[in-house]
């Protein structure tokens, strides 16, 4: 039984300081894995990773191709077949076409697990309107690498970022937000942290993963965003 002092007692207690949303992480140490890192999405995150300092790992089918991928972009990037990428790193991002997203994971499943899986695959269809997006039968493409992955923590991000400018040198800050999602909110921070490691670039917490397929959509708008305006398009995200 509670007596009335101790009730007082915790009424009186002071309540915790609401955490910052923006102290985040130090990522700076950990292995960052890209499967389909000879891709342009992948290649261009692996390059803007690595050339902020993270340590990177591309994976490919082949790891010849993986290799010579990564002796391309310098900055200290290796080259692997995708189970070994997988097993070498403590971040995956998946960045495969979306033809090959399920059959990757579906081989990876032991390799991936207990890794914190950052998934940037876009379903998208392409017809003479131009973009269309897909719905996933799990409702999206992370969603689906969730149901692949029983045993990884799989988060959502790095959807709406420009192939083009993160492979140019020329580019030195790639100012846009990256909308990260995911079930546990250490996972959403240490994927935000990793964002941030990129010059211009600010991860910023989008919701839990069943809000995915809304992220993932978006791309098909900027794509005829950028193709009539030939432009590169982002996004920035306002008072916040």
């Amino acid at each position: 039984m509670t007596n009335a002092d101790d009730s007082n007692t915790a009424a009186a207690r002071p309540k915790a300081p609401a955490k910052d949303p923006w102290a985040l992480p130090d990522v700076s140490g950990l292995v960052v894995g890209v499967l389909g890192g000879t891709g342009d999405q992948g290649r261009g995150l692996a390059y803007r990773l690595a050339r902020s300092g993270q340590r990177v790992i591309i994976g490919s089918r082949s790891a010849d191709r993986a290799t010579v991928a990564a002796d391309e972009l310098g900055y200290g990037v290796a080259g692997a077949e995708n189970a070994e990428c997988a097993r070498r790193s403590d971040i995956v991002i998946v960045a495969v076409p979306w033809e090959g997203h399920a059959k990757t994971l579906e081989a990876l499943r032991d390799e991936l697990a207990g890794k914190l899986v950052v998934d940037c695959v876009n379903p998208l269809g392409f017809d003479k309107q131009g973009a269309y997006a897909l719905v996933p039968e799990e409702g999206s493409a992370a969603q689906q690498a969730a149901a692949l992955l029983p045993d990884s923590r799989v988060t959502a991000a790095f959807h709406h970022l420009s192939a083009v400018l993160l492979q140019n040198p020329e580019v030195e800050s790639i100012d846009t937000d990256v909308m990260v999602l995911g079930d546990s909110r250490a996972d959403t921070d240490t994927v935000q942290a990793l964002a941030a490691r990129i010059p211009g670039m600010r991860g910023v917490f989008a919701g839990r993963l069943r809000n995915a397929h809304q992220v993932e959509s978006l791309v098909a708008n900027l794509i005829s965003t950028n193709r009539r305006y030939k432009a590169h398009a982002g996004l920035r995200l306002t008072d916040v």
